[in-house]
């Protein structure tokens, strides 16, 4: 691709990154250059970020109807799995699956909750209430 015909079209990153691209310059010469996207990314952006709303979305429910904790909720919230939760918390897995069922959840001791709240980068009352503020 020549320099000159890199895509800039918008997208829903277009205002915050740019992608470095390679293209031949007027001199024949590979180089770089910024992109602001493609027309065909920015699509299949926005079909993923609709997937990840729909489980987001799920999870609430799941939780509402106390099928779930409000882990879940956070967990697809933040886009972490159990491994990186536990990374982050310092817990086991099977303790964070074992946590994922609300009448565990539901008597875990404030400190645990706090831990919790930390990994997900929001108030204890947010982690109880699915109540998020982002500001």
């Amino acid at each position: 691709m020549k320099k000159k015909d890199i895509p800039q079209d918008d997208g829903a990153l277009n205002k915050i990154t740019r992608e470095i691209c390679y293209a031949v310059d007027e001199s024949g010469n590979y180089t770089t250059a910024l992109s602001t996207g493609w027309e065909v990314k920015a699509r299949a952006l926005d079909i993923a970020w609709e997937d990840i709303k729909e489980r987001i979305e799920q999870a609430r429910l799941k939780v509402l109807n106390k099928e779930a904790s409000p882990l879940l909720f956070f967990l697809e919230w933040r886009l972490m799995d159990i491994g990186i939760l536990s990374q982050y918390t310092g817990l086991w897995k099977w303790q964070i699956k074992r946590h994922l069922r609300p009448s565990v959840f539901d008597k875990l001791p404030e400190k645990i909750l706090k831990r919790y709240a930390e990994a997900f980068n929001i108030t204890l009352e947010e982690l109880k209430t699915m109540q998020v503020n982002e500001g």
